[in-house]
């Protein structure tokens, strides 16, 4: 699959094991490729960022991801639904962290010992989100996978990812329409 990949794309999902592994983290996600995507520049998936306005906000994104990692990947929604159930999350992860520590819940280990020189693999979310952009590219008869079609895939899919993308603006169709609607487009 990777073959059909442009460089920037190739850049992309190399970025992002290079942010599991630097989080300690087994299993490169949605939330990695998003930062990786973030990262780019000078591609289609960089300019469509810079035209809505994203790369001023990457902290708070950063920051969306990390709090949705400590809710042990729960996505904002998920929570949002569960309180509605009278579950708090907030509180159980504050419980876990104050009993085991911050990041508990994330699986972060302090140890790290056992996996030490292993490299990460792609987690469900992460080829869910390789899969759909070799999909966006045949529905546009693309020839190739650039990081555009990974940020559009971020944008369709449910998750984390998807959902902090659409929290800062970031939308299928406003990406599509920087894209291939002809410019500027406004968030939503």
């Amino acid at each position: 699959m990777f073959e059909r990949f442009t460089k920037d794309a190739r850049a992309v999902v190399k970025g992002a094991f290079t942010y599991a592994e630097s989080g300690g983290e087994q299993v490169v996600d949605a939330g990695h490729l998003l930062l990786a995507l973030m990262d780019r520049e000078a591609s289609r998936g960089s300019f469509a960022l810079a035209a809505l306005g994203l790369p001023g906000r990457r902290e708070s994104v950063r920051q969306a991801l990390e709090d949705a990692r400590r809710r042990a990947g729960l996505s904002q929604s998920e929570a949002d639904a569960l309180a509605g159930l009278g579950i708090d999350v907030s509180e159980i992860v504050a419980r876990v962290e104050e009993v085991h520590g911050v990041g508990a819940m994330s699986g972060d280990r302090t140890d790290r010992g056992w996996w030490s020189g292993r490299r990460p693999t792609f987690g469900r979310e992460a080829k869910q989100v390789l899969e759909r952009s070799l999909r966006m590219a045949l529905a546009r008869r693309d020839r190739h996978i650039g990081d555009e079609h990974l940020l559009l895939a971020l944008t369709v899919l449910p998750g984390v990812a998807g959902e902090v993308l659409a929290d800062h603006g970031v939308t299928h169709r406003s990406v599509s329409r920087v894209l291939y609607g002809g410019g500027e487009a406004k968030a939503g």
